[in-house]
């Protein structure tokens, strides 16, 4: 899987259409990935003290990798990703601009 913790990628299908958000998790034997902000799904949490209340919160769900795309941090558009092999290592690129990811 091409994508990574920390990436910036944008919402190419679904309810969160055309949204950003920053990769707080990836999924990879799923192939899925956690995005901040993005798929929220309310859950019911009931008190778990005397006295307490409950509440309803608002947490990310999981999204399909194929539904999202990667944007490159230093030219701002949608992109592939590409591999270059600099002295024995891989270091991913942007297919559009060339530039480390």
């Amino acid at each position: 899987m091409k994508i990574k913790k920390g990436d910036t990628v944008l919402i190419i299908s679904g309810k969160d259409r055309n949204k950003k958000g920053k990769v707080l998790k990836v999924f990879p034997k799923e192939r899925k990935v956690l995005v901040e902000n993005v798929g929220l799904v309310k859950k019911h949490q009931k008190p778990r003290k005397e006295g307490e209340k409950g509440q309803i919160l608002q947490i990310p769900s999981r999204i399909d990798v194929s539904n999202v795309e990667i944007v490159c941090s230093s030219c701002k558009k949608i992109t592939r990703i590409g591999y270059e092999t600099v002295k024995g290592k891989k270091n991913r690129c942007c297919k559009k601009c060339g530039k480390k990811i």
